[in-house]
């Protein structure tokens, strides 16, 4: 079975390596026809123009090919368009698997592909269909999510479940550590999943489409604090957007990201000796943090970083903002 794989960001690149290594054992019957990930964009403060992570990756598996063997082409398409399509067919591959490629394969596209596709998606389907569900589960609080591997269908992320594993959440996990944690499951869960297709033994189930959740898209914006929030709702925002956008206040008409906090638990907060304003910087606790009220509850702020600055421990940042305590936030 000849696969292509589709993919983008570096949250996809063990599942592409576990597969290379599937291909890698001939008598699995496995072969990689191909990458398709999106086309280099430009990143960074340099605005250069870079290949996507698995773009990278793919690059480091070829390399890493004995002499003689052929290295397996990556394709770079702007869009699914007929040239796309061309390229795609030239391949000659039976199966597409994708995980966050990032773009919506049409009925033309699978087409090309004798035995359809799958789609690898880390959330708990029908639960947080869309493109961020790593950021909703820990938006949400969520107890558990899961890695699914579903068929392809023309609605996004409807398609029946071939295999899904649920992920225990602790409330502590931010989205790079969570996107590590499915990546690695995603990895764990791809080789067997192509081997039950292959043999026609796997079995699929549709979803529950009446109890179908949906997550959108995140702008740069969204990483603002409101810290009329409760303690609890700005921590799992701080936490959902850790790598990106972070999440940010203002403080004295400077940005501020707020990189690590954690809510005191009601046993812990201190007594009030009167209403205090959402945002206010109220002190210290030593083993916490700098102390800020929010509209419900306390945050303990335990990592900091003005813009175009570094990011600093707690104590170190009041060690240069000395009358840090006092003062308010997002005004």
């Amino acid at each position: 079975m000849r696969i292509l794989f589709a993919g983008s960001p570096a949250i996809a690149v063990p599942a592409l390596e576990a597969l290379f290594a599937l291909c890698a054992q001939s008598a699995g019957g496995f072969e990689l026809a191909g990458l398709l990930t999106r086309a280099d964009s430009p990143k960074g403060r340099s605005g250069k123009s870079e290949p996507t992570e698995l773009a990278l990756a793919a690059g480091r598996l070829n390399s890493a090919l004995a002499a003689g063997k052929a290295p397996f082409p990556i394709l770079k398409p702007e869009k699914l368009d007929e040239g796309a399509r061309r390229q795609a067919a030239a391949l000659e591959a039976d199966l597409l698997v994708s995980f966050a490629y990032g773009r919506i394969f049409g009925p033309k596209f699978l087409a090309l592909f004798p035995c359809g596709g799958i789609n690898i998606h880390p959330s708990l389907l029908p639960q947080y269909r869309g493109p961020t569900p790593i950021q909703a589960a820990i938006l949400g609080r969520e107890t558990e999510t899961a890695v699914t591997i579903q068929k392809l269908a023309a609605q996004m992320d409807s398609g029946d479940i071939l295999a899904q594993e649920r992920l225990p959440l602790d409330g502590r996990e931010t989205a790079a550590s969570l996107s590590e944690k499915a990546a690695r499951k995603a990895a764990e869960m791809l080789p067997p999943a192509l081997t039950s297709i292959a043999e026609g033994t796997i079995q699929a189930r549709p979803q529950d489409h009446a109890g179908a959740s949906y997550c959108s898209r995140i702008d740069r914006e969204a990483g603002l604090i409101d810290w009329a929030a409760s303690a609890p709702e700005i921590d799992a925002r701080i936490r959902a957007f850790d790598p990106w956008p972070l999440s940010w206040t203002t403080h004295r008409r400077r940005r501020l990201f707020i990189l690590a906090a954690a809510p005191l638990d009601a046993g812990d907060l201190p007594p009030e000796a009167a209403p205090a304003p959402p945002g206010l910087v109220l002190g210290t606790d030593r083993k916490r943090g700098i102390l800020v009220r929010t509209g419900r509850g306390i945050l303990a702020v335990s990592v900091l970083q003005y813009e175009a600055k570094k990011a600093l421990e707690w104590k170190a940042f009041l060690n240069g903002v000395r009358d840090f305590t006092g003062s308010r936030l997002g005004v």
